[in-house]
């Protein structure tokens, strides 16, 4: 253990916000990806998490672990649609990345005993890229459109009729001798997955029979996941070393996975592959992720809108230059976890950190402000 430093802030443990935890295609920019690439606790889907998924991914019901009401919802409409022998309802699957809407959605497939056929919503450029799909399709199959709110809106038009009668209208030929015809399609299941549902149009999410909204995992929840992974993976974990790591894992399974394979490659090293409470705690601790599963970026807000804007408000456009952030970054992935947190709060005017926030920074807000309008404050 003498190389392996697990000096640990225990009093970190005794923060007041543990207790308030509740319970695509296309080629992105090289440096941006990059970024993404380092960070541990990001949501969005890393390249790393590709072969991870697919040995974790449960199959059936059974093994979903958590979003306990979803799941029994589903059950009732995936047994009514197999008693009438009819195609399941079109579902949409909304919620913030990691959440396991891919999963669940191969899940409902396998539940109806159906072909599973999945593509994206960037990924469907023109009518016939969509007609090829469809037109593949055989009856009661389920077609997964991941990334729906990216859906070009033409493409959106020509799905109005084809999720309400199976029917598609495509247009042959250019000019005079152009023609519209119509082409039967087999009964079939859309489900669309999006982090973005307001992006939808209306008419669109309107022919959704299901709309299921998928939230963040309580910290059981996500150590009985994270146990589930360290079985199949054959690694030896205590229940402090799941907590630890669930603690610190965002709500996310996605996260949590991560994070569980970060833990053994220490546990390997140091502690012959026993992965503890301790040795959880001091390899996320080298990792910079908190007990609250901050990271860097994250305390870098908190310390821009504290130290440098007195606690708000301030636009969230500024916060993403003082980081060095994209905007959408900034309220795609960091903020809504430090909102829910109770760390930082939306208003009219911009960003504000709350009392929370300067708590866990160990920062006194009365002194803060009167050292914020010192004039050498702010002129420096």
């Amino acid at each position: 253990m003498d190389d392996f430093d697990l000096e640990i802030n225990k009093e970190t443990y005794k923060d007041e916000a543990v207790d308030d935890y509740i319970d695509g295609p296309g080629e992105p920019d090289t440096a941006k990806s990059l970024e993404e690439e380092a960070s541990f606790i990001t949501p969005k889907f890393k390249n790393e998490d590709s072969e991870l998924e697919k040995s974790l991914r449960p199959r059936y019901f059974s093994d979903f672990i958590g979003q306990e009401k979803i799941i029994e919802n589903l059950k009732i409409f995936i047994n009514s649609a197999k008693k009438r022998s009819e195609s399941l309802d079109h579902v949409i699957l909304s919620g913030p990345p990691g959440l396991g809407k891919t999963c669940l959605a191969e899940i409902i497939a396998n539940e109806l005993g159906v072909n599973f056929k999945i593509t994206s919503g960037p990924a469907i450029e023109r009518a016939g890229d969509l007609a090829a799909i469809l037109t593949n399709l055989e009856k009661l199959d389920v077609l997964f459109i991941d990334e729906m709110h990216r859906l070009n809106r033409a493409i959106e038009e020509v799905l109005y009729p084809v999720m309400e009668d199976y029917k598609l209208d495509i247009i042959i030929g250019k000019g005079p001798s152009a023609r519209s015809i119509r082409i039967d399609i087999a009964p079939f299941t859309i489900i669309g997955a999006t982090t973005r549902i307001g992006l939808i149009a209306a008419p669109l999410r309107d022919r959704f029979g299901v709309h299921l909204r998928l939230d963040y995992y309580n910290i059981e929840s996500i150590k009985k996941i994270i146990k589930r992974s360290a079985s199949i993976l054959d690694m030896k974990i205590t229940d402090e070393g799941a907590d630890a790591i669930a603690r610190r894992s965002r709500g996310t399974p996605r996260i949590a996975n991560r994070l569980l394979k970060r833990v053994r490659d220490y546990a390997l090293m140091f502690e012959n592959g026993n992965i503890t409470g301790e040795v959880a705690d001091g390899a996320l601790t080298k990792l910079d992720i908190d007990i609250l599963g901050l990271d860097v970026i994250d305390k870098k807000i908190l310390h821009t809108i504290v130290n440098k804007f007195d606690g708000g408000p301030v636009g969230v456009g500024t916060i993403a230059v003082s980081i060095g952030e994209e905007v959408d970054t900034v309220e795609d992935v960091y903020e809504p976890f430090l909102i829910q947190l109770g760390f930082i709060k939306r208003t009219s005017k911009g960003r504000m950190a709350t009392d929370l926030a300067f708590r866990h920074l160990g920062v006194d807000r009365h002194q803060d402000s009167q050292e914020h309008n010192k004039p050498d404050r702010r002129l420096f």
